[in-house]
Formats: structure tokens, sequence, C-alpha cells
């Protein structure tokens, strides 16, 4: 396509940005007033007069001109006082006259709607006159006043126009945000931007740009005015006070019925949300969340626990004011209802009700079921707030997840069973939109993805009411050449199961952290590992001299701007430039196997650098915040509690943080005591463990699933390893096995994607065993990982799975091979189809071997000690 002269705004770095106006350009300026447009028009006709072009100024605001005191141009002065119809065809006759390639400047069009009480009318003028000017390659500037009119008549101008720009103040400071730029784009076009002396700055930082954009942008979504719903109903029976009436007339009985009414719809009915909600939660908290609020519904558990968090925290200022340490959330909720919605409209219903109550589907399967989400349609009204949505964030990345009625409540987490995918979220509108409703359409079918569905089983959940809300977050963190990722991010809990000294104060709780996105943290990943804080005791590690370099983070989870997508990466190579802020906090170096931290605040090399985070533990505050608000957030709840965050350390070396999730935490069965037996005769132990986390005694354990560290790692093919989790999952399924106990046993990391490092199961595939054991064998390169506070460990929780790593080569460890080794193989008796496996998993019934004698596991968390033993008069 041959593209027009590019056109001067008279504001260069606007031109750098948009890539010039073209002619046929209509571009239409949303201000907070004339004296911010003002600030546009004049150096645009100042430009054209120097370029020799026409200039008109269409009038018709009287006592305000708003080009003075400019001269050089044409004046037309026109009425709209007659109407619509007769102020049309005066501005059609003023174009006819003038001809091609005219420069116009109208007057704010919001004036218009005072004359003839409608935004339809002005609509109606703009949608005749934009597409004749466009024909005689004019380029026209018009105006409109922000939050002036309805959505439906700034939808049709934006769908019009060929650029609309946000032209605002936040204090003193002004703002530029285009928010559509036709057939034009680079990387930063779509982000606000400081202007100041000429030069305008992209907002790249997260928590700034929430900031403004929210100081800026008050109802961000534009709703129906004429629903009779109860739901509209009650919202416009309290949107008609102001913020400070609202404080003031709280407590009143009708006011209080209203806010009851109100939180019901939004928050649910569920006691426990309920208490909080009617405790910390404002009738203007309640309003913001209605003004952000896509669609109608309530915003599910994940939603309600992250605003019910950080409320908790802004309230109570006794020990520390959060209010300068919490980031904006700047969020946005897409209601359960349009997920009902969606699902009728695409005669999706049926199928979601039939997968529900047969509680399984095989991956195969639901590969087509996302196929048929993936066709489905919004109905105009939701596309149109995604607009709204979508325009509101620009370019920035967001987050769009999961949250479920059930999500994050009490006594059911569902960690990781629902999808959340981040949008990068670059290109022009019409890709990001794609990508976007692509997204929303994968979040609402991991509803009925395999693990969603047996965790709702297992829990008796299956006919429970689940809606799916949405979530849409804007990704905290900062741009970084063509990345954006946070500095730090992690999993923390209030209460510590993971303790590896009796010095540790398990009530204070614990803190996994990563540099990068907390996706690193959450996620059971390769070869990596995470920085654990125990927060009564931050310097202790369970490590020590060379092993601190063997247990750390040695790769990242990012955003890649350039390729539009999630990717992982080498932190040495992310940051080879050394330039990125606040190094020397997070670095240590390794030398003669002795660690020693940088000697200033500039790092030259990473040679034999470690992400050890020794320095922001010690010299910042970070650690004391996150006592004070995981202790905060647990008196609160009246439960432990597990969170997400993000964080960063600002210019002054002060922390901020934002609160991305929080939920209580589930510890039934995990803190038993437990004794371990001393009288256990030798021949009848099968293993020791020495740092298990979660307590408990397993009798009867009639069977046992045993994959071989070495045959894994040195004859099973690839092929046969990313099969393994299927067939471990099909022997999890069998009813023969779901009718006992099972105890499964193999090398590396369970549930990992990456076989290589151990079995690539999901928690369909494990959710029926009743203990865990991971094999290490360091020299084949399995490790085992305790992933405190990872999904995985969550899944363990829930359901009351004894976790244990097992060290066959350490003498302590009394393991008993020759029994693995040794004992009849049934695995073709239950599963024939799976004959080609038998080499490598075993299914040992224990009964048969021992002469009708079981297995039994005891742990004790407290001394870190496990046993597994053969039970009966023998032993």
């Amino acid at each position: 396509m041959q593209h027009s002269p590019v056109i001067g705004s008279g504001i260069p770095a606007l031109d750098s940005i948009l890539q010039g106006l073209r002619l046929g350009d209509n571009v239409v300026w949303q201000v907070d007033g004339l004296d911010t447009y003002r600030k546009a028009a004049i150096p645009f006709v100042r430009q054209a007069l120097l370029d020799r072009r026409r200039v008109i100024y269409v009038h018709f605001i009287p006592h305000c001109d708003i080009l003075t005191p400019l001269s050089g141009y044409l004046a037309e002065e026109v009425d709209p006082r007659p109407g619509f119809d007769s102020f049309s065809a005066q501005v059609n006759k003023i174009i006819d006259e003038n001809g091609r390639g005219v420069f116009y400047v109208f007057d704010n069009l919001s004036a218009l709607v005072a004359e003839w009480a409608t935004d339809e009318l002005l609509a109606n003028f703009f949608q005749l006159t934009c597409p004749y000017l466009r024909e005689l390659d004019t380029v026209a500037y018009f105006a409109l006043t922000r939050g002036q009119h309805s959505h439906s008549a700034v939808a049709r101008i934006r769908d019009t126009t060929q650029v609309l720009i946000d032209f605002y103040h936040v204090g003193d400071r002004l703002y530029i945000h285009p928010l559509k730029v036709w057939d034009r784009y680079s990387s930063q076009m779509f982000l606000p931007h400081l202007l100041s002396n000429g030069i305008l700055t992209p907002v790249l930082v997260s928590g700034d740009a929430s900031a403004i954009s929210q100081t800026a942008s008050k109802s961000p979504l534009k709703v129906k005015a004429d629903s009779i719903a109860p739901w509209d109903s009650v919202y416009r029976k309290l949107a008609q006070y102001s913020e400070d009436e609202l404080s003031f007339l709280e407590a009143t009985p009708e006011i209080q019925a209203l806010k009851q009414e109100l939180s019901q719809m939004i928050i649910g009915g569920h006691p426990e949300f309920r208490r909080l909600a009617d405790k910390y939660l404002t009738l203007n908290d309640l309003l913001s969340i209605r003004n952000r609020l896509i669609g109608s519904g309530r915003i599910g558990g994940k939603a309600a626990g992250m605003l019910l968090a950080r409320r908790i925290l802004l309230n109570d200022s006794s020990e520390l004011d959060f209010s300068g340490v919490l980031e904006e959330h700047d969020s946005f909720f897409i209601g359960s209802d349009v997920f009902f919605t969606f699902l009728v409209n695409n005669d999706l219903f049926r199928l979601r009700l039939r997968l529900t109550r047969n509680s399984q589907i095989s991956p195969e399967e639901f590969e087509k079921v996302e196929e048929r989400f993936l066709a489905g349609s919004f109905p105009q009204e939701i596309m149109e707030q995604f607009k709204d949505l979508l325009a509101y964030f620009g370019q920035a990345p967001i987050i769009v997840r999961s949250s479920s009625l059930l999500e994050d409540g009490f006594g059911n987490s569902f960690a990781g069973k629902y999808r959340s995918e981040f949008c990068v979220n670059q290109g022009d509108p019409e890709e990001r939109m794609g990508y976007f409703l692509r997204t929303v359409k994968l979040v609402y079918a991991s509803a009925v993805n395999p693990d969603a569905l047996s965790y709702r089983h297992l829990r008796g959940l299956g006919e429970s009411d689940e809606q799916m809300a949405i979530l849409v977050q804007r990704v905290s963190g900062m741009r970084y050449k063509s990345f954006f990722f946070p500095p730090l991010a992690g999993v923390a809990f209030s209460h510590n199961l993971y303790r590896w000294t009796d010095r540790i104060d398990p009530n204070q709780g614990i803190i996994r952290l990563v540099f990068g996105l907390g996706t690193r943290a959450v996620n059971r990943v390769g070869g990596d590992y995470p920085r654990m804080i125990a927060v009564s005791h931050p310097q202790l590690r369970p490590e020590v001299g060379y092993k601190v370099a063997t247990y750390s983070q040695r790769e990242m989870d990012l955003l890649d701007l350039s390729a539009n997508d999630f990717a992982s990466t080498p932190v040495a190579r992310a940051i080879s430039d050394l330039d990125f802020p606040n190094l020397h906090l997070y670095f240590s170096f390794l030398d003669d196997g002795y660690l020693r931290e940088p000697s200033g605040p500039r790092l030259k090399s990473l040679k034999d650098g470690i992400l050890t985070f020794n320095r922001l533990i010690a010299r910042t505050d970070f650690v004391k915040i996150m006592r004070t608000l995981l202790a905060k957030l647990e008196k609160a709840y009246g439960y432990p509690i597990d969170m997400e965050f993000t964080a960063f350390v600002d210019a002054e070396g002060r922390i901020k943080i934002n609160l991305v999730q929080c939920r209580p935490m589930r510890l039934t069965g995990l803190t038993e005591v437990a004794s371990i037996p001393e009288d256990i005769a030798p021949d009848c132990i099968l293993f020791r463990a020495n740092r298990t986390i979660s307590g408990g005694t397993v009798p009867n354990i009639r069977y046992i699933l045993y994959i071989g560290a070495e045959s894994y790692a040195r004859k099973a093919s690839l092929e046969l390893k990313q099969e393994m989790g299927r067939i471990v999952g099909e022997i999890n399924r069998h009813p023969e096995i779901v009718r006992q106990q099972i105890m499964m046993m193999g090398p590396g990391r369970w549930g990992s994607s990456n076989v290589a490092l151990g079995i690539n199961t999901t928690y369909a595939d494990i959710n029926h065993t009743s203990v865990l054991v991971e094999i290490a064998r360091e020299e084949a390169g399995h490790i085992p990982d305790v992933s405190y506070g990872t999904h995985f460990f969550q899944d363990l929780v829930e359901s009351q799975i004894i976790y244990l790593p097992l060290y066959p080569d350490d003498p302590q460890a009394d393991f008993n091979l020759e029994f693995f080794q040794n004992s009849p193989n049934i695995l073709s008796r239950i599963l024939p189809e799976a004959q080609r496996f038998e080499e490598f998993i075993k299914v040992i019934d224990v009964p048969a071997v021992t002469g009708g004698r079981f297995v039994q596991v005891v742990a004790d968390p407290r001394q870190q000690q496990a046993l597994c033993f053969i039970r009966g008069h023998e032993c």
C-alpha cells in the first residue's frame, strides 16, 4: 500500500511515536479541558502554516477561540442552535467550497451536546463528516471532553476516526496516550507518555502506569444505563451519591442493606468471604469493583482474595503504613455471568455439563474441547467493553487469570488447576484483541481440563456451582531492553512447614523468591531453585558452601516484547549489560568455595555470580515488610495464608510490593505428630528419609508403584519417558488401585515438564496416591526438589499426600534396593496394554510378596525424619 506524505503535528516527539500524520487522517483528542486541547491544536496549526497549508478553524463555541493568538488561518463561524440538520449542512458546505488538501481544526464537539441534548446526534455528525474529509485528503482535528459521553457514541467515533488520542493531566503532569492509530504501529505507540518540554517519555514501569491510568480514568468501562436488572438497579441507587456522601451515610440502615446486596452480587455468599468483605470492604470499594467489571456476576475467589488482602493491609497502619508499600492492583474483572452467556450462545453448555458429571477427560479429548471454545464468540456489548479494557492498558502486558467461584476459597485452592495466560499485548489494536480473546477462551476451556475435573471430583465438588469469572491484571514489572519482567517475585506462606533447623520459628512463615516473573516460583522447573527465606531467620540457608551455587536460580521467566511471547532465558544473558537496577542487592560471588558480596553498587561481571538476594535481605526492609504483611493477613483471615507477590526496590531504596494473590492455607494432617518407631527389624525397613515437610502415618499400603532411577536415566528412550506419565495416570485411576492405598516412587521431580529431570505427571495422574517418594541419584541428574510453594506442592498439601525425598546412596537411608528390584511386577496384569513399560515401571502387590503383610509410612516433620517399613509380627 502506498502511503501519503508524512504530515507534522507540530510536536516532533508525537510524530516520532505516531510515525507522523497522513493525508486523510481525522484526529480525535479526548481532553480534560479546552486548555489541554489548545496544547495540541496550536502546534498543529502553526506547523501547517509553516508548511504553507490552508487551515480552516470551524468555530461554534461563542466567546472561546482556541487558536488565539495565532493568525493566518480562516475562521468559519457555524451555529449549532438550529439543530443537527442545519449544523451538518453548514459544515458540509464549508468542506465543499474549500476542496482538497485543506487542514481543519474544529471546536470541542462536546459543546454540541449542550445544544442538541443527545450524544447520538454528535456521533451522527462525526460519522457523516469524517469520511467526507478523508475523501478530500484533509487532516482534521476534533476534541471530546473525557468522561462526558455515552459508550455507544464514543464507540462510533472511535470506529470511524483514524487517530484517537487521550490527552490529560495527572496533577501538574501532562500525558499523551494514543488509543487508535490506523495503519501504523511502533513498539511503544500505545503506551502513555509524559509530555515535558516537548519531549515524550513512555511510562515503562507498571506501578507508575497504574497510578497514572487509575487517576486519569475513574470509570474506564462504559456500561448501558437502561438495564432494569436488580444488579444495575442497586448500583444506580448507590452511584447517585458522591464518595464523601457514601462514607457519611454508610452506617444508615438503607445504605447498609444496599451494601449487603451489592456485596452478595459481587463477592458471593461464602460465610468466611462475607465476614471479611463486611468488615473490610467499604461501599466505595464495591463501587470501584463494579466500575471495572465487564458484564455482570461475581468476581470469583481469586479476585476477591486479592482485593480483601489489600484492603486488610491498607486498613491497619498500626505497625506499618502499607499505603506507601503496596502498588495499585489496576485490575479488571470479567463477571461470572459472561461465562454462562458464552457457553449458551456457543452451544457449549451441555458439553460442559456432561464433562463435569463424568469427571474424566483424556488430554486428547480436551484438545478438541479447546478447539470448540476457541471457535466461540462474545456478544457485541461485551466486545465493546473488551475494547475499553485494551484501550486502557495500551501496550502494557497483562495477565488473564482464572477466578472461579470456588477458587482460592477456604478449603479448596484449585492451585494451578485452571489456566492463567500472559498477554504480552504488543501489536496493533486488532492483533492485541485477537490474542486477548484467544486467551479468555482458553481460560474458560480450562474449567473442564483433566486436572480440574479430577480435583473437583476428589473433593465432592462435581455438582457444585462452579462459574468461571476472570481477573485481568496489569503485569507488574518494567521494560528492560526488549523484555518485560519484575525484579523480584515469589510466593510467601504465613506458616513455615519447611524447617531445616530447630532455630526456625514456623509461625513467622517462609518466602520462595525468584528474579523475574513469579511463574518460576510456582511451577516446577528443571535445574533451577528459588531462594528459600525463613522469615524468622532470613539469613539461614538449608545449603552451605558450593551447594549454594548448586541450589540457586540460573534461568528467569520474562515477557519477550519483540517476539510477543512468554520466554525463559539465562539470567546472565538477559542482563548481560549489567545496567539493570540494584543487581548488587541480588547477586553474590563464589570464590574458592566461599561466598563474597559485591564491593559496590555496580557489578563489573557476572562471572561466578549467584542469585542469593543476600544484600536485599540484609540491607533493605523486604523481610520486615513481608513478616508484618503475613502476620496481619493470617490474623484477619483466622487461618494461615499463602500469597503471591512481585516486588522492586525504588530509587530511594524503598521496597514496593504488588500483592497478586492471597488465599487461606490448608494444613490438615501436615502438622500431625507422629513418632518414628525404633524397634523395627532391619530386614523390614524399606527406606528412611530425612527431609520430610509433611507429617502423619499411612498404614496398610498395599501397592507400590516403583520406577527405578538408573533404568529410567540410562535405558528408557525419550518416547517412553514422555509416555510414562500417562501410564502412571492409568495405574492411578485403575479401580483395583483406587480401592486401596498406594505409594508412588520414582526418580527426580514428579510433575516436571522436562522428562530428563523426572516423571511428567499431572495432578490427575497422582491424586490417589498416599505417599509420593522422589528418588535422588545425583550422578543421573535426578535431584528431588521439595518445591515448597509451587502449585505441585499445593496439590500434595490439599490431598494430604505425604512427600518424601529419598537419597538411596546415603548409608543412613537404609534403602532396601533388593526388595524393589526382586519383587514381582503385576503391571501387565492390571494394564495389559502397558507391557512394554515393564522394564521401567513396576507395580508391587505388597501382601503377595510379604505373606499378607502391608507397608506403613510414618513421617515426623518436627524431627525431619520418615520411615517406611513392612508391618507384621516378624518386624
